[in-house]
């Protein structure tokens, strides 16, 4: 058990990693036999998994670190929580419709945070065996290896992710016109279906950009300190810094030029939008 005062960015890690190994056993456990699922939206599913996940995650950080808050997505554990922490922030599996569905692009995200600013972040994708770290000014890894983003300044030649909210059937904040926008701007768009695996993948260099509407902070916490920490650029719609982790809007990319070509962008599909 650690006290607050003596945490050291190495127990952090340990603690997270440990936690996230839990919780990998068993989503490979459930991936491999099916997991039910029931829908908490239209479009929105929730599976025995994510709540398993969730639970042994939480057990192994409030064993550790109980003086901690814990913000975590399922039965809206710490959604009243301060965010200036110390609190971890926690998405026990983001891309629950693949889960469910058999296609392996999923993620267990942690993320720390203090003082209101983030210091750690773990992405791990439990089938594809990669582990992404992050620690606040020491740069970021994958499988122990560090990472980058990209080099591409040529928005032509980019390769960009998106994804869509889950009432975009009935919103017309539905990202379906930015979508169509930049995939005749861009190289090409994908839409993997998991923000914490687009941010990441964004870290490592095989994104360039990143922009989606209505994610929540379990869904970003870890993947935007990833990029920053990789070399790279997030923000919200506007440009601006995202200190507020329930803004529910954000961009990331590669360098200034991308990241000025996507704000710009959103700016004008907008603008468009509420003429």
């Amino acid at each position: 058990m650690a006290t607050l005062n003596k945490i050291s960015p190495r127990q952090l890690e340990r603690v997270a990693v440990r936690a996230s190994q839990r919780a990998a056993t068993i989503l490979r456990k459930y991936y491999r036999s099916g997991a039910a699922s029931v829908h908490k939206g239209a479009v929105n599913l929730l599976t025995k998994a994510d709540v398993e996940s969730q639970n042994i995650i939480v057990k192994t950080l409030q064993s550790a670190f109980p003086s901690h808050s814990i913000l975590a997505e399922e039965n809206e554990q710490g959604h009243k929580e301060s965010l200036d922490g110390p609190i971890w922030v926690v998405d026990p599996l983001d891309g629950t419709t693949n889960f469910a569905h058999g296609f392996p692009v999923f993620a267990i995200s942690i993320a720390f945070r203090e003082h209101g600013e983030m210091k750690f972040a773990l992405v791990h994708q439990p089938i594809l065996h990669e582990l992404f770290l992050a620690h606040r000014g020491r740069g970021a890894t994958l499988n122990g290896k560090k990472i980058h983003v990209s080099r591409q300044d040529d928005f032509s030649k980019t390769l960009l992710a998106t994804g869509f909210p889950y009432d975009r059937r009935t919103s017309p904040e539905n990202n379906l016109d930015l979508f169509g926008y930049f995939e005749l701007k861009a190289l090409c768009v994908r839409r993997a279906g998991a923000a914490a695996v687009d941010l990441a993948y964004l870290a490592c260099g095989r994104f360039d950009g990143f922009w989606e509407p209505k994610l929540a902070p379990w869904d970003i916490a870890a993947g935007m300190l990833l990029v920053e920490e990789a070399g790279g650029i997030v923000s919200d719609y506007r440009g601006a810094p995202l200190s507020d982790l329930w803004c529910n809007e954000i961009v990331a990319a590669n360098n200034s030029a991308i990241h000025h070509e996507l704000v710009e962008g959103i700016g004008a599909v907008r603008a468009r939008r509420t003429s």
